[in-house]
């Protein structure tokens, strides 16, 4: 019989996120219906484009966050260090995954201590489940932000996950005025989804809730409907099995979820960035930050120095798009290239009830 301790779903979820497809099968982030508008005499040295920004009162040497990968198992350790490392040495941010092992068994906190250790200039948020906000209380997680020596708490939704997981927590009552109770902590609280997407809706609640920041988390990156298919199968559970590939794909994608909440507060486009070009349409769009995991868990298996190489190409692809859309740093980036919106990203979001106009867009936010 499987063992379901919180410890042992995190050393096979990072197994399964490494050595199987867990993507998005049949529906894209979006990212190939938005265009930049090309700049032929961007009149700029591409050398001297200044990739700095600042996040949550943080200063990052680049728009990007190494979005939540792993954490609560002894083997997680290493994986955590490479990633900090990496995000020390190019200046980024990190952040670490659900924090809710170290809660149930604090002989696990170094796994995601690690990550300060390794990383002690750096933008660090940690992470802990909207459910276990209630379950654990307000004391519990201000350790969580002690632990880390945080910059900011990532409280995470990811209910689709929980309700195919069999150990699945599916009790989502009173989380809004938990997250409400967790915004009075002494650290920004990001609001995070972990692959299905905010809603224009929800973005307003959270934000009246007292987020700092959203991450959309959409579809077209990592499935965790997907995972949870795998582990299914490999516990012979049929039924957590079909309902996992029923809703694979389950959820708003990355661009369109984007464009529904960049109007509220600070965004972060996660789901599907896999390229330095989908950071720049993601602050085109609107987005104060761009954040992948997927890409990193592979190199991260082999160490430090492979992580630095597959972020340094992003940030360089980053650099290109910039050059050629005339935009000397960041803030230009965001405020002053033009991105349109064609195709299904286009016709959702005109159902949703934006302005058509506005598909054609300077970011303003």
């Amino acid at each position: 019989m499987i063992d379901l301790s919180t410890s042992k779903r995190k050393i096979e979820h990072l197994e399964h996120c490494a050595k199987r497809p867990v993507e998005a099968r049949n529906v894209t982030s979006g990212f190939d219906d938005v265009m930049l508008i090309h700049k032929a005499l961007p009149q700029i040295h591409m050398d001297e484009i200044d990739l700095s920004t600042e996040f949550l009162g943080k200063s990052l040497k680049a728009p990007f966050l190494i979005a939540s990968i792993t954490g609560g198992h002894p083997d997680t350790t290493p994986v955590n260090a490479a990633l900090a490392e990496a995000a020390e040495e190019l200046g980024v941010g990190i952040g670490v995954g659900s924090q809710r092992a170290a809660i149930e068994d604090p002989g696990q906190e170094s796994s995601f201590s690690v990550v300060r250790d390794k990383a002690p200039n750096a933008f660090v948020y940690g992470n802990v489940g909207a459910a276990q906000i209630k379950e654990y209380g307000i004391e519990a997680i201000e350790k969580l932000v002690d632990m880390l020596d945080a910059d900011a708490l990532a409280v995470h939704l990811n209910f689709l996950q929980e309700a195919i997981q069999p150990e699945g927590d599916r009790d989502a009552t009173g989380v809004l005025e938990m997250i409400e109770e967790v915004c009075s902590l002494n650290v920004p609280i990001i609001a995070k989804e972990t692959g299905a997407g905010i809603s224009k809706e929800d973005a307003a609640l959270l934000k009246e809730a007292g987020v700092s920041a959203i991450d959309v988390g959409g579809v077209g990156g990592t499935s965790w409907s997907g995972v949870e298919v795998y582990r299914a199968h490999d516990s012979g559970d049929v039924i957590s099995e079909d309902l996992g590939n029923l809703y694979w794909d389950f959820g708003i994608p990355t661009v369109s979820s984007v464009l529904e909440c960049r109007s509220f507060v600070p965004v972060v486009a996660t789901g599907g960035v896999r390229t330095g070009l989908d950071i720049a349409k993601s602050l085109s769009l609107g987005a104060y930050a761009a954040s992948a995991a997927l890409p990193f868990v592979g190199p991260a298996l082999i160490g430090a120095d492979e992580v630095v190489s597959s972020l340094s190409k992003m940030l360089n692809e980053l650099r290109v798009a910039m050059f050629l859309c005339g935009c000397g740093n960041i803030n230009e980036l965001r405020t002053s290239s033009k991105v349109t919106v064609t195709g299904w990203t286009k016709e959702y979001i005109t159902q949703r009830g934006f302005d058509p106009k506005d598909l054609d867009i300077r970011s303003d936010l």
